[in-house]
């Protein structure tokens, strides 16, 4: 039974703070790299961490029936630990704000990054189950260097290179996020594209991604030796994690490994200023 309410744990647990948090910190760090004003890059982060949250919390609001049906006990709405109400709330307060900042930043990347959090919400409402699973999170992460030279006065469209690499990112996390539910997610109905591929496959796909974004960032961005050894261990890291997930019983490391070698290539590219 859902208990009314619900604390601040179990909204914090509800709002897949740790995906959150990265892509917040990688949209900083491509901010700062595409040589951004401080204050505009502090709006442009503001909006995408509420922008985040409200992905969040509206996941774990829609899913909670089958986060419950599956006895996914990592989720406090599935264990009636938070009030479906409240989730709704929380995701549609963030959402507000969130589109609102990038505006004030400047209004291509406000925009933008309407279209970034649609994309987000649509795999939320029903996308996620259909082969074309995929497609939100190329339209998202694709976007995000974009999102950072808009800022630019004048704004600018991004390297083919950066937006490349971003499209991989995007690919390879959606494929690693899924692995350890892809049983799960079939016996529930879901036919999301790596549901339909299967988990060993979900790894190898997500691994040659990884693989690729390394190497455009190493031939598009011109680095520094620092940066290019930043983007190699970011290779190693990713390919490492996602190895762990050929394993019988996969948890979430492919997901952590592709989220640190996403951090990874952005430091690298602060290393070489503004070169998106």
């Amino acid at each position: 039974m859902v208990r009314e309410g619900g604390g601040a744990r179990a909204l914090i647990g509800s709002a897949h703070a740790g995906p959150a948090v990265v892509v917040t910190l990688v949209t900083l760090g491509l901010a700062l790299a595409a040589g951004a004003t401080p204050p505009r890059a502090v709006l442009l982060t503001l909006g995408m961490l509420l922008g985040q949250l409200s992905v969040g919390w509206s996941n774990d609001w829609l899913d909670r029936g089958a986060d419950a049906a599956a006895g996914r006990t990592d989720k406090p709405a599935a264990m009636g630990a938070i009030a479906p109400a409240t989730l709704r709330t929380a995701a549609l307060t963030a959402l507000v704000p969130g589109l609102a900042l990038p505006f004030v930043a400047a209004v291509p990347v406000g925009l933008l990054h309407v279209g970034f959090v649609a994309s987000a919400w649509a795999y939320n409402l029903g996308l996620k189950r259909t082969a074309a699973s995929v497609v939100p999170y190329v339209l998202s992460f694709g976007s995000l260097p974009a999102l950072a030279t808009l800022l630019r006065t004048p704004p600018q469209a991004p390297a083919l290179w950066a937006t490349t690499a971003g499209v991989a990112l995007g690919v390879a996390a959606h494929f690693a996020n899924v692995v350890p539910d892809v049983e799960a997610d079939r016996a529930a109905g879901s036919r999301g594209l790596p549901q339909r591929l299967g988990a060993r496959v979900s790894v190898v796909v997500a691994g040659v991604v990884v693989l690729l974004a390394a190497v455009v960032v190493l031939v598009g961005a011109h680095l520094q030796p620092v940066g290019g050894l930043l983007v190699v261990v970011s290779a190693a890291t990713a390919i490492g994690g996602l190895v762990t997930g050929l394993r019988r019983h996969p948890d979430r490391t492919p997901f952590r490994a592709v989220m640190a070698a996403a951090l990874l290539l952005v430091v690298a590219l602060l290393t070489a200023g503004s070169t998106l």
